[in-house]
């Protein structure tokens, strides 16, 4: 007879957006000292519905609206971890990481290593970017690289609800400043995720194979996994089988599922939605050279927007961004016919 335990996990379908209010709740119902600040997560439960139902929950002592002071409010938080609570900061766009890289870059990613270890930093601080909605150069902008060079941040971009769920909850319960870039064309996604698990986390600096494949490893970040995924579906049907590899964690970078892959594929493209310039691209393409510079049978290639800002103009920005039919012919250019299935 099955016990209850025997039983399959129930799951429904959770959107991106959704995850976020979720791994918040959870992770607020667990500790009291996590706390949520920034601009509109208060009552009108922010700016793509993200903190709903959060401040009726907790009340505004544990979600505090801000004032348009980023660099202030984020400070703010930086001394509040260091005294014991666990800060989530809102950052409405990645773009306006800009005003405040003083206290993340200078203070929160300095300090347990300044102090020899004597004061924790946690902090998640969470914010939406790149591109895909039309919202021009001032806030469509991928920020990753920036931030990945820093020694002491961590630096999380999930390409799924399931994903964003499980890195957030790890990100909160880590000692650590962790950055969580989300991604803002994910926001009204779904998938499915199973509905009883408070606990359910992802660990930090680990990769996910999305897709076995033999021809070609592809290393597709935030919202560019979607579209990678469904290039190599397609291309399937013309014997070109792509596997996918969603880092997840760009800082730590998880390269050894990379390494793993190309000892298979011997084939390596990189695509996201930050320009290619010291890029997370190069990184990793310079990673795999300096592991081993025979593993590749043939160059290495890099599918990103040029080096411009990003067009307000809905066909303009199409053309800007990698998609689906960028992705598959970059791809068939990559696999030679008689190699296909």
């Amino acid at each position: 007879m099955k016990t209850p335990t025997d039983q399959p996990a129930l799951e429904k379908p959770l959107k991106y957006y959704s995850a976020v209010t979720r791994a918040f709740r959870e992770e607020m119902r667990r500790d009291e000292n996590v706390v949520l600040l920034g601009e509109d997560v208060g009552p009108s439960g922010g700016i793509f519905a993200q903190t709903r139902g959060l401040h009726k929950e907790f009340g505004p002592d544990r979600v505090r609206d801000t004032p348009i002071a980023e660099a202030g409010f984020t400070s703010l938080a930086i001394g509040a971890a260091m005294t014991g609570l666990r800060p989530i900061v809102e950052i409405g766009f990645e773009d306006f990481l800009t005003a405040c890289m003083d206290p993340i870059v200078n203070q929160a990613a300095k300090l347990r290593y300044m102090l020899g270890g004597q004061v924790k930093v946690p902090v998640t601080l969470y914010t939406f970017g790149s591109g895909g909605v039309n919202a021009g150069p001032q806030h469509s902008q991928s920020l990753s690289a920036w931030f990945s060079h820093i020694p002491g941040l961590k630096v999380i971009q999930p390409s799924s609800a399931r994903d964003t769920l499980g890195l957030l909850k790890s990100a909160i319960r880590d000692d650590n400043f962790v950055l969580c870039l989300l991604c803002k064309s994910l926001v009204g996604s779904k998938e499915l995720v199973d509905i009883d698990n408070d606990d359910f986390l992802i660990p930090l600096g680990r990769s996910e194979v999305k897709r076995v494949g033999q021809h070609v490893t592809v290393v597709a970040i935030g919202a560019m996994v979607r579209r990678a995924i469904e290039a190599a579906e397609t291309l399937y049907l013309e014997g070109i089988d792509a596997e996918i590899i969603d880092p997840r964690t760009l800082s730590p970078l998880d390269i050894r599922t990379i390494l793993s892959s190309l000892e298979k594929t011997k084939r390596l493209l990189i695509v996201h939605e930050a320009m290619s310039p010291c890029g997370i691209g190069a990184e990793i393409i310079a990673k795999v050279i300096e592991h081993n510079h025979k593993l590749l049978a043939s160059p290495p290639v890099r599918l990103t927007p040029p080096f411009a800002p990003s067009p307000f103009s809905p066909g303009l920005e199409d053309l800007y961004l990698p998609n689906q039919d960028s992705i598959s012919e970059t791809l068939r250019n990559m696999v030679p016919e008689n190699e296909r299935l």
